[in-house]
């Protein structure tokens, strides 16, 4: 499940960006990129509110960010359960 949701983030950014470029069918272009750039402005607000979970990855600190950015709680909630224990 956590991979489909992860693909599904994926595909929005992905579609949100080509929809800058190309019109998109049905006019979703305006909608993916008000969607993606809520995503991202949700998960920003998770980075600041995670941030303990978020430092534990074990790469570098810059890789942790931007997974957090682009997956949220897919990201740092199973390092936080990790650490729970």
């Amino acid at each position: 499940m956590s991979t489909f949701l992860k693909a599904s983030c994926l595909a929005i950014y992905l579609l949100a960006v080509i929809g800058g470029f190309v019109a998109l069918p049905f006019g979703l272009s305006s909608a993916l990129q008000n969607i993606a750039a809520i995503l991202l402005g949700l998960h920003a607000l998770e980075l600041a509110i995670a941030w303990r979970s978020v430092v534990r990855h074990a790469g570098p600190l810059v890789d942790s960010i931007a997974l957090t950015l682009l997956f949220g709680f897919l990201h740092w909630l199973p390092l936080a359960k990790r650490d729970s224990r």
